[in-house]
């Protein structure tokens, strides 16, 4: 049985990132809500409680019911986790003096606590917290403090629970790896067996006993997620797999026929549909962005289907879904509230009938290359940039032609193959170029034209969470910038766009 840390959300930001920590450990996690703990058993090796929005204060502040939790196993709260652990056992808290949010340096710590084994006296941490914990319960010790914060943790006597103020998973918190591995490893007793090599060996066994004799169809999409979903079950079941690739006119130039070559090449069962005409005719004169992810949506579903059952007794929908997905649609408050809609996670019509099989949803982004990796696949397919599942239909803002795609995939081309080119490619987490619905006065020769504008955009990120502008060299934007407008008649003026996540979002739709 698969040992596992269970980390407990109440909402927190930084949760995801709790997970990533532990994950990086070679310890398997799962994140499950306050509000639905899973049944203990063995394989539970510990227990953490995530930071919140909410103070424990509030009369609506999440209870989680620890009765089977604490003092049995070991148990790490985390800013409103800790703060929550002292308010109901009998401890005290109170609104801050002042907001503790940024960062701090432990002026004491007990190095002979388990829990702060190596840490250094003066190490940083990082506070996010309006409330602080003013008085703890009697058999609570306290083990670290900053110059401001007297209870910076604790430890509850003849348990091994423990509580920090700070957040150890972030990158300010100098020494915080340090602190969950002396949590996870030391107090837990995790084995940090839980490795790419190990993820595809178990993940290819399950599949086997899952499957069976069964015929499987999978949505390719040329990305990294469901080209290892299809190796994994390629190696699971052989030919009993059909990937179905779909043309639906609005992916990069060339790109249709280069990566139906590239799985071909890779053993795959694979069907190339064009299906084109049907996607533009279904855009015609939709602008709204929801609304083209729903017309996108519903007729690859459509195309999808219809070649799904040319192919006798299919029992299986496979789908590349990954982790943040499943968290995003069970998050604390029910699903989260609609940024833009999910192509993976419940859209599946109920006229298709076929059960689901997800590989990879229990992985986060980088963990997918990774075991894509150990699969020896390919690292230009590896390391090929996220490509959202509405293509160049999100990047085109307004409605949709055939010209402005055209348009879209020449200036795409000229940015993506130059960022390789120059070698800047594997610095960026993703890029793409947007065709803007404003036109702008340019002069080319003696000519005035009235023509239109793109923005690139490129993004560093590690999970598309959040995200942050890439500083490209000007010389490179110059240069990029003079070939789309020499190269691609129609546009006249190309811009940069330097916006994070949050707030905007890395696709402008």
């Amino acid at each position: 049985m698969q040992e596992k840390i269970l980390i407990l959300d109440f909402g927190s930001q930084y949760t995801q990132l709790i997970a990533r920590r532990v994950r990086e450990l070679n310890v398997y996690c799962e994140i499950h809500p306050f509000n639905k703990i899973p049944e203990l058993n063995e394989s539970i090796k510990g227990v953490i409680l995530s930071g919140s929005p909410f103070s424990v204060r509030d009369n609506d502040s999440p209870i989680p019911d620890l009765d089977n939790i604490k003092g049995v196993k070991p148990l790490l709260g985390v800013c409103y986790g800790a703060q929550h652990l002292a308010h109901n056992y009998g401890g005290e808290v109170l609104p801050s003096n002042k907001r503790e949010y940024g960062r701090a340096n432990l002026e004491f710590v007990n190095n002979n606590n388990d829990l702060l084994k190596g840490i250094s006296k003066g190490t940083q941490v990082w506070m996010s917290h309006g409330d602080t914990i003013a008085k703890i319960p009697d058999n609570y010790e306290i083990i670290a403090s900053t110059s401001d914060v007297k209870v910076g943790a604790f430890k509850i006597e003849n348990e091994t629970t423990y509580g920090i103020q700070f957040h150890p998973e972030v990158y300010h918190t100098s020494e915080g790896k340090e602190m969950l591995k002396n949590f996870i490893v030391d107090i837990c007793g995790c084995k940090q067996d839980w490795t790419p090599n190990s993820f595809v060996e178990s993940t290819i066994a399950d599949l086997k006993e899952k499957l069976q004799n069964d015929k499987v169809v999978l949505g390719l999409s040329g990305g990294v997620d469901s080209s290892v979903a299809a190796i994994l079950l390629h190696k699971a079941i052989g030919q009993n797999l059909t990937c179905i690739f779909v043309d639906n006119g609005l992916l990069r130039k060339n790109e249709f026929d280069e990566v139906l070559d590239s799985y071909k090449h890779m053993g795959l069962n694979v069907i190339g549909v064009n299906a084109k005409q049907r996607f533009y005719d279904g855009l015609r004169g939709i602008s709204e962005p929801e609304a083209k992810r729903k017309v996108i949506g519903k007729a690859f579903i459509e195309v999808f289907d219809e070649e799904a059952n040319k192919i006798q007794n299919v029992k299986w929908l496979a789908q590349g879904t990954i982790y943040p997905d499943i968290i995003e649609s069970i998050s604390v408050n029910g699903p989260s509230a609609t940024i833009k809609s999910h192509h993976n996670v419940g859209g599946l019509p109920d006229f298709m009938k076929l059960k689901i099989v997800e590989p990879l949803n229990l992985l986060f982004k980088d963990e997918v290359r990774r075991v894509g990796k150990s699969l020896n696949m390919k690292a230009s397919l590896l390391g090929r940039h996220p490509f959202p599942g509405p293509g160049l239909g999100i990047r085109i803002l307004g409605d949709i032609t055939e010209e402005k795609v055209r348009l879209l995939q020449e200036a795409d081309a000229i940015f993506i193959n130059g960022l390789k080119e120059d070698n800047l490619y594997d610095d960026v987490w993703q890029a793409g170029v947007m065709l803007l619905p404003v036109n702008s006065v340019g002069v080319m020769g003696d000519e005035r034209t009235y023509e239109k504008v793109v923005a690139l955009r490129a993004v560093q990120s590690t999970d598309g969470m959040t995200a942050d502008w890439v500083h490209l060299p000007y010389e490179f934007l110059a240069k990029i910038s003079n070939k789309i407008i020499n190269q691609v008649r129609g546009i006249n003026r190309v811009v940069y766009d330097i916006s994070s996540k949050p707030p905007a979002t890395i696709e402008w739709e």
